[in-house]
């Protein structure tokens, strides 16, 4: 099936190259170029009253059939100042222009995940929050993993839990669809939680966070989409890079916690070839809390070793084609030689002591991430054509356990996910007398097939076969100032589940029920439409409804069914509608954003627990909340700025009663704020703050102890310091320190879990340090 498509697709491209007709009545070249010098690559050029062009490496660009007269060019490129400037076109002649960008802020960053093309912020009626090369390498120098990243910088996603899984970091208190460049890691069939670790930060060149749902993407994007986007070859020398080497550890208590960091990038450009190269390897030593003790909690990040290795390379076929191919491999195991030992809820932390762990070391033994990209541009009616066929094999190894709820007797428990899809989206400009804009349109198709299984051989998830066919198409109408999307999304998916047996939960197969497989069928139909006002910078409003398919957690539906076949048990998808309402602010120095949003769910799939265990409670649900974000340059050098979002969401029983969700879903409030100072041009200062507010949602149960993830979450208050110094022109320093006053804290997954193996304060003040060599 997806061998056709992509046939079908290439011969479209093809037929449309070759039948494309050259009409023309003038033409625009040209060149962007950044203050400083230099092309800037990737920027979107833009004909007020229709076509759209972006620029090669170099910066250059050029516009065919460009109607004579007086025209206007709309320029845009992430992290510039978009420009517009009027060109006079006369017919069958060149008009060459040099345009220069400079470097700006907020409201002008290109944004490519929320349609599927390179767009401006200002055309998505949404809230979205860009992370830019530079907060990643601040973070980075603070805690080099991607889920500490997101966790201090992104308003609406959960903190960071100090473990190898992203498990309580939902982002609007709904499951998010982690992308790697467009390509899905996530495992919404059975979700593994470790979809958001699966890429070095050293590796990535930006995230793109869609917050709310989407139907432009598919399966798992109820509480949006982060997009995790690689980096590119730089300027055109054949070969730089950069060599970084470092180390870190407690600063307080220091024995047993060094560990280094190794990471190398090449990256050139040789005639019509572009290449990207890197490798990390990071091997952590033992996590210790304020107070000294070893953080030896299961899948966490205590003592483990990670290596990502990255390459991708691309060919200029001519000015209007290219291919890339990419491929990322990803490993981090926990080597354990502290074993956790249970605190006492409420009264004192978990630790870790020196002995064996029986099992094998938990983490993600691989994840392979592979994929193919077609573009083309010209096509007519100005259409351009991006055709991707991806392949994603990845594997998680949950802890050993030697007793469990779910299943009789000592276990470990790995889920296994292989994916392979093709994703096919052509994009077509328009214009009337009053209207202009473009079409996105085109096709994903999916297979998936995933499964939970112990290493000692026991079937906990059984093979669940999804194939998924989505034809898609989104309609962009620029009025002026105003900006009106609407979109459509057709999900047709197809799962296949043999016969299966539950595992037991006692001796000789007790509690085993043997279940008929079978065929289930999927058919739905997605929407979103919204509008964003433009006319004045220091008050742009949006608005938006969205709405997003999913498939959440129909593995652990599966592994707790009590019916005898598969058509009894209550496996319908979660559809989540969302709607919200916001504006951005743009005066002088200060940028302001503010949002608030509803989502509900006819049929959710909330965790409650049951007898020790997690179930899916397949009940209505609706969530709500709101966001504000500010930042201001208070002097030349000196910036400050901070978010505040807040979060919640209740589920409604068959009694129609209305109960809270608990914290597996909803996070307390978060705040965060920073001060950036730069004294001197080849030194960076910043200090930054995370706080998480309190949560008391529920009373404890008849034995009198709070249920799983229901437990009371107190105030939580740290902060972060990072200095960036440039030695020499090739020489770099980056120094952080996390939990800078070595402050004593339970994160709050530690407080609201009422697990006595959990119950594990956060890092103690924490040293990295590393030096760079670019070249």
């Amino acid at each position: 099936m997806m061998q056709r498509v992509m046939l079908f697709l290439l011969l479209v491209s093809a037929t449309l190259q070759m039948t494309a007709q050259d009409v023309r009545t003038g033409k625009v070249i040209g060149q962007v170029q950044r203050e400083q010098g230099g092309g800037v690559p990737h920027a979107t050029v833009v004909l007020k009253q229709g076509a759209t062009t972006m620029t090669d490496s170099a910066g250059y660009f050029e516009l065919k059939s460009v109607p004579a007269g007086k025209q206007t060019l709309i320029i845009s490129a992430a992290g510039y100042t978009t420009r517009t400037i009027p060109v006079q076109i006369q017919e069958g002649k060149e008009a060459f222009i040099g345009i220069q960008l400079s470097a700006e802020g907020f409201l002008n960053e290109v944004v490519v995940t929320a349609g599927r093309k390179p767009e401006s912020i200002r055309e998505v009626p949404s809230s979205v929050t860009i992370v830019q090369a530079k907060q990643i390498r601040e973070q980075a120098a603070i805690n080099p993993s991607i889920t500490s990243i997101l966790g201090n910088v992104v308003p609406g996603l959960g903190t960071f839990t100090n473990k190898a899984t992203n498990s309580g970091q939902t982002l609007r208190g709904r499951s998010v669809l982690v992308l790697i460049d467009g390509i899905p890691q996530s495992t919404p069939l059975m979700n593994g939680s470790r979809d958001l670790r699966s890429i070095d930060p050293a590796i990535i060149e930006r995230v793109e966070v869609i917050k709310g749902a989407t139907s432009i993407y598919g399966n798992g994007s109820g509480g949006g989409i982060i997009n995790l986007i690689t980096k590119k070859a730089e300027g055109s020398k054949a070969i730089s890079g950069e060599t970084r080497i470092g180390g870190d550890g407690n600063l307080a208590h220091s024995d047993n916690t060094l560990g280094y960091r190794f990471s190398q990038t090449f990256h050139g450009t040789i005639k019509k070839f572009s290449y990207v190269v890197s490798g990390v390897y990071q091997r952590t030593g033992a996590l210790k809390d304020a107070d000294g003790n070893v953080i030896a909690q299961p899948d966490g990040l205590s003592e483990t070793r990670l290596f990502n290795g990255f390459g991708k390379v691309s060919y200029q076929i001519t000015d209007h084609q290219s291919v890339t191919f990419s491929y990322n491999f990803f490993r981090s195991r926990q080597y354990a030689e502290y074993i956790n030992k249970a605190g006492k809820y409420g009264v004192y932390p978990a630790y870790g002591e020196k002995g064996d762990d029986p099992g094998d070391p938990a983490g993600t033994p691989h994840s392979h991430n592979m994929y193919l990209t077609y573009r083309a541009t010209k096509l007519p009616l100005q259409s351009s054509l991006e055709l991707t066929v991806y392949d994603h094999r990845f594997q998680s190894l949950n802890r050993y356990v030697e007793k469990s709820n779910s299943w009789y007797g000592p276990g470990q428990t790995y889920i296994q996910s292989y994916k392979q899809g093709v994703r096919a989206n052509l994009n077509t400009p328009w214009k009337t007398k009053w209207l202009s804009g473009d079409v996105t349109y085109g096709l994903d198709v999916l297979k998936d097939r995933t499964n939970q299984v112990l290493t000692d051989g026991r079937v906990f998830v059984p093979d669940m076969r999804m194939h998924n066919v989505a034809p898609f198409a989104q309609v962009k109408a620029d009025f002026h100032d105003l900006v009106i999307k609407g979109g459509i999304r057709y999900e047709n998916a197809i799962i296949e589940v043999k016969d299966f047996s539950t595992i037991a939960k006692g001796a000789n197969g007790e509690g085993s029920i043997a279940i008929k497989g079978g065929t289930l069928s999927y058919n739905a139909t997605m929407f979103n439409v919204g509008m964003r006002y433009n006319k004045w910078a220091f008050f742009s409003p949006f608005a938006s409804f969205s709405q997003a398919f999913g498939l959440n957690e129909l593995g652990r539906v599966l592994r707790t069914a009590k019916e005898n076949t598969l058509d009894q048990i209550t496996t319908d998808p979660v559809v989540t509608n969302n709607y919200e309402a916001g504006f951005s602010n743009q005066w002088g120095p200060v940028s302001f954003t503010a949002s608030y949003f509803v989502s509900t769910s006819k049929l959710g799939a909330n965790l409650v627990e049951e007898n020790g265990m997690f179930v899916t409670q397949r009940e209505p649900e609706r969530v709500h909340g709101y966001e504000l974000v500010a930042e201001a340059k208070v002097l030349h050098n000196l910036r400050v700025g901070g978010s505040y979002s807040y979060v919640e969401g209740k589920s409604e029983n068959a009694s129609g009663t209305k109960v809270y969700m608990n914290g597996e879903r909803i996070a307390p409030p978060k705040a965060t704020g920073f001060i950036n100072y730069q004294p001197i041009t080849a030194l960076n200062l910043q200090l930054s703050t995370v706080h998480t507010g309190s949560r008391n949602r529920f009373v404890p149960r008849s034995n009198g102890v709070y249920g799983l993830s229901e437990g009371p979450v107190k105030n939580v208050t740290y902060f972060n310091f990072n200095a960036g110094y440039n030695i020499t022109s090739a020489f770099n320093l980056a120094v952080g320190v996390e939990n800078l006053f070595n402050q004593s804290y339970y994160p709050p997954r530690s407080q609201y879990r009422v697990q006595d193996l959990e119950y594990v304060q956060g890092n103690g003040a924490r040293l990295n340090l590393s030096i760079g060599y670019k070249f």
